[in-house]
Parts: C-alpha cells; structure tokens; sequence
C-alpha cells in the first residue's frame, strides 16, 4: 500500500509523467552541444579542420566517444588524399583522438586505416597520424580549416593551394 502511495504521488499529473521522461531522456542520451564539431575540437587541444564540412551531426558520450555522421562517405586531402566513412568514432581527450575508426589515409597507392590523431605539443605546429604501420607527422597549418569532402569521382579539381598543394589530382 505503501509503495503505491508513493507512485501516485510522483505520478499524479501528466506534467510530472512528461518531466520525469525527459529527464530520463536527457540523462541517458549523449552529451549535446550547441556549438560545432569544428569548436569543439579547437576547445579540445586539435585543429578545427581535422573534420570536413559535411558534419550532419555528432555525439560526444560521457566515456569520451565522439561519433561524428558525415552526409555520405567523402574524399578530401590534407598532405595526401583521405577518405571519411559516413561515419567517424574515436574518443576525444585534449589533444588527442584515439582508436580512430571510419578514416583511412592513402600512402604509396595504398590505403591504410588512421588508428590515433595526437597533438602532443602545440607550440610545435606538428600533429602526429597513426597509419599503423608508421606514425606521420604533418604540420598542422594543414588542418586550419575544415575542408570540403566530396563523394569518389568529384575530388579531381579540389585542392587547398592556400595550404601548399600545387595541384589537382589526377
């Protein structure tokens, strides 16, 4: 008897129902934001364009997990071509995203799995890819702006001059 007292306490009106339910919502759900994917990885410690502009939406978890849904899987290029699965996880720490999934970068005509993103030391103007087999470190004037991504086939006449490419991939 008890026990159903206290139910119909809590649940007495619908607006109790409709605020327990979001709470409930909003607990369970990831984190949110209502700035960028590009801000938050500057608030991060890593450059804003190590994304595209193509970001449908993102999730940042409690555990670190960022997952980031692009509009369709992309091509762009930094210092060689990289192509993005429609969807990236990694988790985010300052300076850091690690066990990278859903980017590959070209290297030799081969196209190798990026596993970890790191930004030791800043002042360094160094950021530091994990291929797997080899770590590449790459300036991060490179990753300034987020670049455009575009679907296979369309990649053959962008390039970022401004960033030091001579030309369009042929």
């Amino acid at each position: 008897m008890e026990k159903r007292k206290m139910e119909i306490f809590i649940f007495s009106t619908k607006n109790n129902k409709i605020l327990l339910t979001s709470f409930l919502i909003l607990l369970l759900s990831p984190i949110a934001f209502s700035s960028s994917i590009h801000d938050l990885l500057k608030a991060r410690g890593l450059p804003a364009g190590l994304l595209p502009k193509e970001v449908k939406s993102y999730a940042l978890y409690e555990n670190g997990t960022l997952e980031v849904e692009l509009q369709g899987p992309c091509f762009t290029k930094y210092e060689n071509r990289v192509f993005f699965e429609s969807v990236f996880r990694a988790n985010l720490s300052y300076g850091s995203l690690t066990g990278v999934e859903g980017l590959s970068q070209e290297e030799l005509f081969i196209w190798l799995p990026v596993k970890d993103i790191i930004v030791d030391d800043p002042t360094s103007g160094l950021i530091l890819f994990d291929i797997v087999v080899a770590h590449k470190e790459l300036s991060l004037s490179l990753f300034e702006d987020p670049p455009d991504c575009k679907p296979q086939g369309e990649l053959k006449n962008h390039v970022r001059k401004e960033k030091g490419f001579a030309e369009a991939m042929r």
